[in-house]
Protein backbone atom coordinates (compact mmCIF):
# COMPACT_ATOMS: atom_id res chain seq x y z
CA UNK A 1 0.00 0.00 0.00
CA UNK A 2 1.33 3.67 -0.71
CA UNK A 3 1.09 7.20 0.99
CA UNK A 4 -0.63 9.49 -1.71
CA UNK A 5 -1.38 13.56 -1.57
CA UNK A 6 -4.64 13.88 -2.93
CA UNK A 7 -5.43 17.67 -3.70
CA UNK A 8 -8.02 19.52 -2.56
CA UNK A 9 -9.77 17.12 -0.47
CA UNK A 10 -13.09 19.09 0.45
CA UNK A 11 -13.98 18.38 -3.42
CA UNK A 12 -16.70 16.31 -4.88
CA UNK A 13 -14.59 13.94 -6.98
CA UNK A 14 -11.31 14.11 -4.29
CA UNK A 15 -13.90 12.65 -1.79
CA UNK A 16 -14.90 9.97 -3.30
CA UNK A 17 -10.99 9.33 -4.54
CA UNK A 18 -10.43 10.07 -0.79
CA UNK A 19 -12.85 6.86 0.16
CA UNK A 20 -11.57 4.78 -2.62
CA UNK A 21 -8.20 4.74 -1.38
CA UNK A 22 -8.79 4.42 2.10
CA UNK A 23 -10.73 1.97 1.78
CA UNK A 24 -8.26 -0.14 -0.15
CA UNK A 25 -5.43 0.09 2.36
CA UNK A 26 -3.82 3.50 1.38
CA UNK A 27 -2.50 6.27 3.71
CA UNK A 28 -3.72 9.78 2.38
CA UNK A 29 -2.79 13.34 2.91
CA UNK A 30 -4.90 15.80 1.61
CA UNK A 31 -4.64 19.50 0.73
CA UNK A 32 -7.61 21.58 1.79
CA UNK A 33 -7.04 25.56 1.41
CA UNK A 34 -7.87 26.14 5.28
CA UNK A 35 -6.86 23.96 8.02
CA UNK A 36 -10.01 25.55 10.03
CA UNK A 37 -11.97 23.42 7.15
CA UNK A 38 -10.22 19.97 8.53
CA UNK A 39 -13.10 19.19 11.23
CA UNK A 40 -15.66 19.79 8.55
CA UNK A 41 -14.39 17.41 5.77
CA UNK A 42 -13.92 14.87 8.18
CA UNK A 43 -17.15 14.76 9.28
CA UNK A 44 -18.76 14.26 5.14
CA UNK A 45 -16.38 11.55 4.58
CA UNK A 46 -17.34 10.11 7.94
CA UNK A 47 -20.39 10.18 6.60
CA UNK A 48 -19.38 8.78 3.56
CA UNK A 49 -18.32 5.68 5.18
CA UNK A 50 -14.91 6.16 6.01
CA UNK A 51 -13.60 4.49 8.96
CA UNK A 52 -9.88 4.71 9.02
CA UNK A 53 -9.28 8.65 10.29
CA UNK A 54 -5.61 7.98 11.77
CA UNK A 55 -4.73 6.98 7.88
CA UNK A 56 -5.75 10.13 6.53
CA UNK A 57 -4.43 13.36 7.47
CA UNK A 58 -4.53 17.09 6.13
CA UNK A 59 -2.17 20.03 4.95
CA UNK A 60 -3.02 23.64 4.00
CA UNK A 61 -1.80 24.80 0.77
CA UNK A 62 -3.48 26.97 -1.87
CA UNK A 63 -2.65 26.58 -5.80
CA UNK A 64 -2.05 30.73 -5.79
CA UNK A 65 0.86 30.19 -3.24
CA UNK A 66 4.40 28.64 -3.03
CA UNK A 67 3.97 27.81 0.61
CA UNK A 68 3.19 24.52 1.92
CA UNK A 69 3.23 22.57 -1.54
CA UNK A 70 7.22 20.84 -0.31
CA UNK A 71 5.26 19.85 2.92
CA UNK A 72 2.60 18.41 0.85
CA UNK A 73 4.45 16.38 -1.32
CA UNK A 74 7.24 15.32 1.15
CA UNK A 75 7.72 11.37 1.37
CA UNK A 76 4.15 10.65 -0.81
CA UNK A 77 4.46 7.67 -3.63
CA UNK A 78 1.62 8.99 -5.89
CA UNK A 79 -0.12 12.80 -6.12
CA UNK A 80 -3.40 12.76 -7.60
CA UNK A 81 -4.20 16.57 -8.16
CA UNK A 82 -7.62 17.60 -8.25
CA UNK A 83 -8.07 20.72 -7.14
CA UNK A 84 -9.01 23.25 -9.74
CA UNK A 85 -11.34 26.45 -9.78
CA UNK A 86 -14.70 25.56 -10.91
CA UNK A 87 -16.85 28.53 -12.89
CA UNK A 88 -18.84 27.49 -15.49
CA UNK A 89 -20.72 30.68 -18.12
CA UNK A 90 -19.35 33.64 -17.45
CA UNK A 91 -16.82 35.49 -15.74
CA UNK A 92 -15.49 38.91 -15.28
CA UNK A 93 -12.18 37.67 -15.42
CA UNK A 94 -10.88 34.81 -17.11
CA UNK A 95 -7.35 34.75 -15.40
CA UNK A 96 -9.19 34.57 -12.28
CA UNK A 97 -10.35 30.94 -13.50
CA UNK A 98 -7.32 30.14 -15.58
CA UNK A 99 -4.88 30.47 -13.39
CA UNK A 100 -5.91 28.86 -10.93
CA UNK A 101 -6.16 25.65 -12.71
CA UNK A 102 -2.97 26.33 -14.99
CA UNK A 103 -0.33 27.99 -12.40
CA UNK A 104 -1.84 25.54 -9.44
CA UNK A 105 -1.07 22.32 -11.77
CA UNK A 106 2.32 23.23 -12.45
CA UNK A 107 3.19 24.44 -8.86
CA UNK A 108 1.95 20.53 -7.87
CA UNK A 109 3.91 19.03 -10.64
CA UNK A 110 7.10 20.85 -9.91
CA UNK A 111 6.69 20.18 -6.83
CA UNK A 112 6.18 16.45 -6.90
CA UNK A 113 9.32 16.59 -9.67
CA UNK A 114 11.43 17.95 -6.67
CA UNK A 115 10.32 15.08 -3.94
CA UNK A 116 10.75 12.72 -6.30
CA UNK A 117 7.49 11.38 -6.45
CA UNK A 118 6.83 8.52 -9.23
CA UNK A 119 3.84 9.56 -10.65
CA UNK A 120 0.98 12.13 -10.67
CA UNK A 121 -2.64 11.74 -12.00
CA UNK A 122 -3.65 15.14 -13.06
CA UNK A 123 -7.79 15.85 -13.50
CA UNK A 124 -8.78 17.38 -16.81
CA UNK A 125 -12.02 17.50 -18.19
CA UNK A 126 -13.63 16.88 -21.23
CA UNK A 127 -14.07 20.11 -22.23
CA UNK A 128 -10.23 20.09 -22.89
CA UNK A 129 -11.55 17.11 -25.91
CA UNK A 130 -15.04 17.71 -27.16
CA UNK A 131 -15.75 21.08 -26.89
CA UNK A 132 -15.98 23.90 -29.55
CA UNK A 133 -15.24 21.51 -33.00
CA UNK A 134 -18.83 22.30 -33.95
CA UNK A 135 -21.47 19.51 -34.99
CA UNK A 136 -18.88 17.56 -36.41
CA UNK A 137 -19.66 13.35 -36.95
CA UNK A 138 -16.85 12.01 -34.93
CA UNK A 139 -16.12 10.05 -32.25
CA UNK A 140 -13.73 11.99 -29.87
CA UNK A 141 -11.09 10.01 -28.32
CA UNK A 142 -7.80 10.87 -26.13
CA UNK A 143 -6.15 11.65 -29.40
CA UNK A 144 -8.51 14.76 -29.61
CA UNK A 145 -8.11 18.79 -28.12
CA UNK A 146 -10.71 21.24 -27.71
CA UNK A 147 -10.13 24.60 -29.75
CA UNK A 148 -9.40 27.76 -27.35
CA UNK A 149 -12.42 29.95 -28.92
CA UNK A 150 -14.23 27.29 -30.43
CA UNK A 151 -18.19 27.67 -30.12
CA UNK A 152 -19.10 26.67 -26.34
CA UNK A 153 -15.73 27.09 -25.05
CA UNK A 154 -16.12 29.37 -21.90
CA UNK A 155 -13.13 30.31 -19.63
CA UNK A 156 -13.82 26.91 -17.61
CA UNK A 157 -13.38 24.84 -20.45
CA UNK A 158 -10.39 27.41 -21.43
CA UNK A 159 -8.55 26.91 -18.01
CA UNK A 160 -8.95 22.95 -18.70
CA UNK A 161 -7.45 23.37 -21.91
CA UNK A 162 -4.66 25.41 -21.27
CA UNK A 163 -3.63 23.48 -17.70
CA UNK A 164 -3.43 20.41 -19.27
CA UNK A 165 -1.47 21.19 -21.91
CA UNK A 166 1.22 22.73 -19.65
CA UNK A 167 1.27 20.29 -17.75
CA UNK A 168 2.17 18.00 -20.61
CA UNK A 169 4.64 20.76 -21.90
CA UNK A 170 6.66 20.46 -18.33
CA UNK A 171 6.76 16.65 -18.01
CA UNK A 172 7.95 16.64 -21.52
CA UNK A 173 10.97 18.95 -20.57
CA UNK A 174 14.52 17.11 -21.14
CA UNK A 175 15.77 15.40 -17.85
CA UNK A 176 12.38 15.23 -16.59
CA UNK A 177 11.33 11.96 -14.78
CA UNK A 178 8.09 12.53 -13.41
CA UNK A 179 5.60 10.28 -14.75
CA UNK A 180 2.02 12.17 -15.75
CA UNK A 181 -1.43 10.46 -16.00
CA UNK A 182 -4.51 13.04 -16.75
CA UNK A 183 -7.81 11.87 -16.42
CA UNK A 184 -10.52 13.78 -18.67
CA UNK A 185 -14.67 12.67 -17.34
CA UNK A 186 -17.31 13.71 -19.24
CA UNK A 187 -20.14 15.48 -16.98
CA UNK A 188 -19.95 13.84 -13.76
CA UNK A 189 -23.16 12.87 -11.71
CA UNK A 190 -23.32 10.45 -8.66
CA UNK A 191 -23.93 10.66 -4.92
CA UNK A 192 -23.28 14.07 -3.27
CA UNK A 193 -21.28 14.37 -0.15
CA UNK A 194 -22.05 16.58 2.43
CA UNK A 195 -24.40 19.19 1.64
CA UNK A 196 -22.33 20.79 -1.54
CA UNK A 197 -23.59 20.11 -4.82
CA UNK A 198 -21.55 20.24 -7.83
CA UNK A 199 -20.53 19.23 -11.43
CA UNK A 200 -23.39 18.10 -13.67
CA UNK A 201 -25.31 17.23 -10.16
CA UNK A 202 -26.52 20.88 -10.61
CA UNK A 203 -29.06 19.76 -13.92
CA UNK A 204 -30.40 17.28 -11.21
CA UNK A 205 -30.77 19.53 -8.64
CA UNK A 206 -32.39 22.14 -10.89
CA UNK A 207 -34.51 19.67 -11.68
CA UNK A 208 -35.92 18.66 -8.75
CA UNK A 209 -36.42 21.87 -7.11
CA UNK A 210 -38.60 22.99 -9.95
CA UNK A 211 -36.21 25.25 -11.09
CA UNK A 212 -36.09 24.79 -14.72
CA UNK A 213 -39.09 26.10 -16.32
CA UNK A 214 -38.01 23.73 -19.39
CA UNK A 215 -35.48 21.10 -21.23
CA UNK A 216 -33.36 22.80 -23.95
CA UNK A 217 -32.75 20.19 -27.11
CA UNK A 218 -29.20 19.31 -25.61
CA UNK A 219 -27.53 15.58 -24.87
CA UNK A 220 -25.32 14.81 -21.92
CA UNK A 221 -22.52 12.43 -22.41
CA UNK A 222 -22.46 11.17 -18.12
CA UNK A 223 -20.24 9.10 -15.85
CA UNK A 224 -20.67 8.10 -12.06
CA UNK A 225 -18.53 9.84 -9.88
CA UNK A 226 -17.62 6.98 -8.05
CA UNK A 227 -16.00 5.56 -11.36
CA UNK A 228 -14.32 8.37 -12.61
CA UNK A 229 -12.58 8.25 -8.75
CA UNK A 230 -12.13 4.37 -9.78
CA UNK A 231 -10.47 5.58 -12.73
CA UNK A 232 -8.08 8.31 -10.84
CA UNK A 233 -7.12 5.72 -8.48
CA UNK A 234 -6.41 2.47 -11.09
CA UNK A 235 -4.26 5.55 -13.11
CA UNK A 236 -2.17 5.88 -10.07
CA UNK A 237 -0.48 2.35 -10.71
CA UNK A 238 -1.62 0.82 -13.30
CA UNK A 239 1.46 -0.17 -16.03
CA UNK A 240 0.39 1.72 -19.44
CA UNK A 241 -1.07 4.73 -17.66
CA UNK A 242 2.04 6.88 -17.70
CA UNK A 243 2.38 9.08 -20.07
CA UNK A 244 -1.32 8.78 -21.03
CA UNK A 245 -4.74 10.85 -21.46
CA UNK A 246 -8.16 8.57 -20.27
CA UNK A 247 -11.55 9.69 -21.34
CA UNK A 248 -13.98 8.45 -18.97
CA UNK A 249 -17.53 7.99 -20.03
CA UNK A 250 -19.88 4.89 -20.18
CA UNK A 251 -19.89 4.07 -23.58
CA UNK A 252 -23.28 4.94 -23.80
CA UNK A 253 -24.83 8.10 -26.32
CA UNK A 254 -25.21 11.21 -24.07
CA UNK A 255 -28.60 11.12 -22.52
CA UNK A 256 -31.10 13.81 -23.89
CA UNK A 257 -32.09 16.60 -21.32
CA UNK A 258 -35.72 15.65 -21.32
CA UNK A 259 -34.74 12.17 -20.88
CA UNK A 260 -32.94 12.48 -17.93
CA UNK A 261 -36.08 14.33 -16.31
CA UNK A 262 -38.04 11.33 -17.52
CA UNK A 263 -35.80 9.22 -15.30
CA UNK A 264 -35.72 10.96 -12.05
CA UNK A 265 -39.86 10.88 -12.48
CA UNK A 266 -39.88 7.24 -13.16
CA UNK A 267 -37.72 6.63 -10.43
CA UNK A 268 -37.90 8.85 -7.59
CA UNK A 269 -42.01 9.04 -7.92
CA UNK A 270 -43.61 12.14 -6.09
CA UNK A 271 -40.09 13.32 -4.74
CA UNK A 272 -39.67 14.42 -8.85
CA UNK A 273 -42.65 16.05 -9.41
CA UNK A 274 -41.08 19.41 -10.04
CA UNK A 275 -39.45 18.09 -12.57
CA UNK A 276 -40.16 19.78 -15.66
CA UNK A 277 -41.42 17.83 -18.71
CA UNK A 278 -41.74 20.16 -21.44
CA UNK A 279 -38.89 21.36 -23.77
CA UNK A 280 -37.92 25.25 -24.67
CA UNK A 281 -37.17 25.89 -28.21
CA UNK A 282 -34.30 26.21 -30.31
CA UNK A 283 -34.69 29.62 -30.73
CA UNK A 284 -35.58 30.75 -27.21
CA UNK A 285 -32.41 29.17 -26.34
CA UNK A 286 -30.22 30.44 -28.94
CA UNK A 287 -31.86 34.48 -28.57
CA UNK A 288 -31.32 33.91 -24.29
CA UNK A 289 -28.20 33.18 -25.12
CA UNK A 290 -27.18 36.23 -27.12
CA UNK A 291 -27.89 38.24 -23.65
CA UNK A 292 -26.74 35.59 -21.21
CA UNK A 293 -23.55 34.10 -21.56
CA UNK A 294 -23.99 31.26 -19.30
CA UNK A 295 -26.25 29.42 -21.84
CA UNK A 296 -23.72 30.27 -24.72
CA UNK A 297 -22.17 26.72 -24.25
CA UNK A 298 -26.02 25.16 -24.22
CA UNK A 299 -26.98 26.97 -27.70
CA UNK A 300 -23.88 25.70 -29.38
CA UNK A 301 -24.63 22.05 -29.04
CA UNK A 302 -28.53 21.92 -29.59
CA UNK A 303 -29.36 19.02 -31.50
CA UNK A 304 -26.06 17.28 -31.06
CA UNK A 305 -25.54 13.82 -29.73
CA UNK A 306 -21.55 13.67 -29.04
CA UNK A 307 -20.04 10.41 -29.11
CA UNK A 308 -17.18 9.08 -26.98
CA UNK A 309 -14.83 6.39 -27.16
CA UNK A 310 -14.06 4.98 -23.30
CA UNK A 311 -12.30 2.28 -24.83
CA UNK A 312 -8.58 2.84 -23.62
CA UNK A 313 -10.13 3.51 -19.95
CA UNK A 314 -11.46 -0.36 -20.00
CA UNK A 315 -8.63 -1.76 -21.49
CA UNK A 316 -5.58 0.13 -19.56
CA UNK A 317 -7.40 1.01 -16.31
CA UNK A 318 -9.89 -1.98 -15.63
CA UNK A 319 -12.81 0.25 -15.52
CA UNK A 320 -16.42 -0.91 -16.17
CA UNK A 321 -18.49 2.13 -15.76
CA UNK A 322 -22.28 2.18 -14.20
CA UNK A 323 -24.91 2.94 -17.01
CA UNK A 324 -25.18 6.76 -16.71
CA UNK A 325 -29.05 5.73 -15.47
CA UNK A 326 -27.06 4.52 -12.18
CA UNK A 327 -25.63 7.74 -11.97
CA UNK A 328 -28.41 9.49 -12.52
CA UNK A 329 -30.72 8.33 -9.50
CA UNK A 330 -27.86 8.09 -7.20
CA UNK A 331 -27.48 11.73 -7.35
CA UNK A 332 -31.15 12.49 -6.83
CA UNK A 333 -31.67 10.31 -4.21
CA UNK A 334 -28.57 11.56 -2.98
CA UNK A 335 -29.99 15.03 -2.67
CA UNK A 336 -33.15 13.79 -1.47
CA UNK A 337 -31.89 12.32 1.50
CA UNK A 338 -29.63 15.17 2.36
CA UNK A 339 -32.46 18.12 2.02
CA UNK A 340 -30.58 19.15 -1.56
CA UNK A 341 -33.79 18.98 -4.09
CA UNK A 342 -36.44 21.18 -1.58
Amino acid sequence: MSHVLVTGGSGFIAGHVIVQLLEQGHTVRSTIRSLHKEAAVRMVLRDAGVTRDEALTFVEADLMQDAGWADAVAGVDHVIHLASPIHTGKVENEDDVIAPARDGALRVLRAARDAGVGRVVLTSAFHAVGFGHGHIDHVFTEDDWSPLDGPGVDAYGRSKILAEKAAWDLVDQPGSSLELTTILPVAVMGPVMGADVSGANHIVQNMLRGEMPGVPNMFVPIVDVRDVAAAHVAAMTAPGAAGQRFLVGTGEPAIAMKEIGAILKHELGARASKVPSRSIPNLVVRLTALFRDEYKSVAADLGYIKRVSDAKTRSVLGITPRPAREAIVAAGRSMIARGLAD
